[in-house]
């Protein structure tokens, strides 16, 4: 027998995929310089040349296994500790490599964080509009994904709304800022207030609440909008990141879960995503893919040429 699960999805293809498709054809047909292609989110800028000095000098050592070799399954100790170091550095919160666990990008951190705080028949709740992958995901786990509508003046959240589908079969909020539709980015207003909500809901419920922050676009923030670092303001945050946007690395699949240091379970629940990995097949990212971005783990793309993109979309 096949599985049904999985059989019942082709039914529910993924519209990013397909639209991605026909920007492709489009473009074999009216050339890519007239296609705006806004579906899978693939790079418009090069990867920093910091990084492919990087991989070329890994792919020239003379010791192979240290490069080509299996890597732990937290991943590579020295690149939990610069990822660490780096988040400690600019967020001012006490990262060390033991809140750190090393994915094939946000899609794999989102997969591990899910399975360590999410049971079947939990809740999960996340913001309209949302990336429809936390579908699929969520729904794997024999979970309930609950979306909250949102506010369409601002795109920040509808508190009165979420305060209404909070109940104690919720384990996890799941949040992405700067948001993947929409672009908005949570204020440190809005981020604050939903902190304070979920510690008096656990509280009330006598269960931890976690919060799944999606941060893929971190760093693609413009006019010196208000970004705040989602895990500062609450204990229980499991940040989920990829380097594919800030890096223009979608294809390598690189990326992290960080457990809040403050949270009382985050060396357990990191060590829990090593486990998870053996219950799901998933192998850590490649260990050149690791050690070349440990190199330039501060550095980013030309993120600049995004922002004359939207200003000149915005006044064509």
């Amino acid at each position: 027998m096949i599985a049904e699960q999985y059989k019942q999805m082709l039914g529910q293809k993924s519209v990013i995929r397909e639209l991605s498709e026909y920007a492709t054809e489009r473009a074999k047909q009216i050339g890519a310089e007239n296609i705006f292609d806004y579906s899978l989110g693939n790079p418009s800028v090069p990867v920093p040349q910091e990084f492919t000095d990087q991989l070329v000098k890994l792919a020239s050592s003379d010791n192979p296994m240290a490069v080509h070799g299996y890597s732990p399954s937290l991943g590579i100790t020295s690149v939990r500790e610069k990822v660490a170091a780096s988040l400690s550095r600019r967020f001012g919160l006490n990262y060390k490599k033991e809140h750190i666990f090393m994915t094939s990008g946000a899609a794999g951190a989102l997969a591990h964080a899910l399975r360590s705080v999410v049971a079947a028949g939990d809740e999960v709740l996340t913001f309209a509009p949302f990336f429809p992958e936390y579908t699929p995901y969520v729904h794997g786990l024999n979970a309930a994904l609950k979306v909250v509508p949102p506010n369409t003046e601002t795109f920040q959240i509808n508190f009165e709304a979420f305060e209404e589908m909070l109940s104690p079969k919720v384990s996890a909020v799941l949040i992405n800022t700067p948001n993947n539709p929409s672009g908005a980015v949570y204020s440190t207003e809005t981020i604050k207030k939903l902190a304070s909500i979920l510690t008096q809901k656990q509280e009330e419920f006598g269960h931890e609440i976690y919060l799944i922050s999606d941060e893929p676009y971190r760093e693609i923030v413009f006019n010196h909008v208000d970004a705040p670092y989602v895990a500062k303001y609450y204990a229980n945050t499991l940040t989920c990141y990829s380097f594919s946007k800030s890096l223009s690395l979608p294809g390598e699949r690189i990326g992290y879960v960080a457990v809040n240091p403050n949270c009382p379970d985050a060396e357990l629940i990191v060590n829990m995503c090593g486990q998870i990995s053996r219950g799901i097949g998933h192998n850590c990212p490649p260990s050149i893919i690791q050690l070349a971005v440990a190199e330039v783990i501060d550095r980013t793309s030309d993120l600049s040429v995004y922002e004359k993109i939207k200003t000149s979309c915005m006044t064509a």
